[in-house]
């Protein structure tokens, strides 16, 4: 009975749900760059499209995706499309930050910039 609560498919069908909620905490807060945000969108892309590939593999050529490379590599492709995605995202948000505080530190006065007090 534990075996079949913990298997692997549970625990992937289980662990959809937290994962939506972020995308949804994400989405909603305005906040997330969205390069990175879409990023996180596309690694659930990457969930849809394993899913059925994992099960025309293991139907076509009774194993697993990990070992039907074509399959598998165009499937891990959306993952590392996702992770450039996450990475490049916010990595323009952080050129962005700093360019604007380097922006704000020139405009200021000079009296604001050094404290000698």
């Amino acid at each position: 009975m534990l075996a079949s609560l913990l298997s692997k498919d549970t625990l992937f069908a289980v662990s959809l749900f937290p994962y939506l909620g972020f995308l949804w905490f994400m989405t909603r807060s305005g906040r997330t760059p969205r390069l990175a945000l879409i990023g996180f969108y596309v690694l659930l892309l990457f969930v849809v499209i394993t899913i059925p590939a994992g099960i025309y593999a293991q139907r076509v050529f009774e194993t697993s995706l990990a070992n039907v490379d074509p399959l598998h590599g165009g499937a891990e492709f959306f993952l590392t499309l996702s992770n450039v995605l996450v990475v490049l995202g916010f990595r323009q948000a952080l050129i962005k930050t700093r360019k604007s505080q380097t922006a704000s530190d020139t405009t200021k006065p000079l009296s604001e910039t050094n404290d000698l007090s």
